[in-house]
Parts: structure tokens; sequence; C-alpha cells
């Protein structure tokens, strides 16, 4: 009797010991498991982390760089409007120096004989400012003899500041042959020689 109530005791005791191991075990292994599980967790949150902070890198870098190559642009620009705007100024100058009274009293006459030759004269009126015409008036009479004949006029117009103007059929059409416009011409050929030049320099630079 007291062997088997000992062998029932070691039993129990050996079940009991089993059923602790056992659930150890699966304690263990369920610990393992949520550990490696946050782990793996940390480690995806890493690399989101880094990926993140990879790409608004490259984003400032851009960002940056963008900055850089506007701003460069607009340096450019406002430099090449410079450059234009003083050329335009040089030309405007260049052009009311050689607008002289003596090549009025040349150039005047030639414009109006090639004019004639497809308009009617009295169709045609020279406009001056007061002082060119004070100054050329007489060499203009003179060389134009023909065609004030014909009806041809030469009058004085405020609106002239300087050069000269042909108006055509009282109105209905003019001809600027001021600086501003002769500046004007000349510079509507030089802005785009201008611009490749300021292009070909930067270019240049960046070498």
């Amino acid at each position: 009797m007291d062997i088997q109530l000992q062998e029932l005791i070691d039993k129990i005791k050996l079940d009991g010991v089993a059923t602790a191991e056992e659930e150890a075990a699966k304690i263990i292994s369920e610990a393992e498991k949520s550990a490696q599980g946050i782990v793996q967790e940390a480690e995806k949150n890493a690399a989101r982390n880094i990926e993140k902070a990879k790409l608004e890198a490259e984003r400032l870098e851009k960002a940056s760089v963008d900055a850089i190559a506007q701003a460069s642009r607009n340096v450019l620009l406002t430099f090449r409007e410079n450059v234009v705007k003083e050329l335009n100024a040089l030309l405007k100058n260049a052009a009311q120096s050689a607008l002289s009274a003596d090549l009025l009293k040349s150039l005047i006459p030639e414009v109006i004989k090639n004019w004639t030759e497809k308009e009617d004269a009295k169709d045609v009126s020279v406009l001056l400012n007061k002082k060119d015409l004070d100054s050329v008036q007489s060499s203009l009479t003179a060389s134009l003899k023909a065609e004030l004949a014909k009806g041809l006029r030469i009058q004085m117009s405020e609106e002239v500041v300087d050069g000269f103007r042909l108006s055509l059929k009282d109105g209905e059409a003019f001809y600027d042959f001021s600086s501003e416009s002769i500046a004007s011409l000349f510079s509507s050929y030089l802005n785009p020689q201008t611009a490749k030049i300021m292009k070909e320099a930067s270019q240049t630079m960046g070498n």
C-alpha cells in the first residue's frame, strides 16, 4: 500500500514537472516569437525611416540644385537685360548724333525721290521739329523743288523729337525716321545676337 502510494506521488510529481516544462517551453517559444516579431517590426520601421530620410535628402538636394540654377538664370537674365538696355541707349544716342542737320539735308531728298516714284507727291508730307525745320528748310526747298511743285509738303510737327517722319495721305500712314525708330530697328537685330552671345558665354562659364 505504501509502495503504491509512493508510486502515485512520484507519478503526480513527474506529470506536474512535465506539464510545467511544457508550459515553460510554450511560454519561452511564444516569448521568442514575440521578440522576433518586435525585432522584425523594428527593422521594418528602421528601413522605412532610412528610406524616408534618403528621399528627403534627395528632395533637399534637388531643391538646392534647382534654386541655384534658377538664381543663376535670374542673374544671367538681369545681366542680359542690362546689356540690352545699355546697347539700346547707345544706339539711340548714336542715332541722335547721326541725325544732324547736314544728314537730314541729304537723307530727306533721297528718301522723298525714291518714295515719290510709287506715291504721288501731293500725298506725301515731311514732318520735322521746329529746330530742324529751320535748319534744313531752305536746302530742302531747293533740292525738292520739283516734288514741292507737285504737292509735296514740308511741315513742322511737335510730335517729332528728332529725325523726320513721312506722312501719307493726310496721316493715314506714318513712316518714322527718328533716332528711337532707327535704334529699335537695329536693336531688333542686335538683341537676338546679344542673347546668343550671352548664352554662349554662360555655357563657357559652365564648362
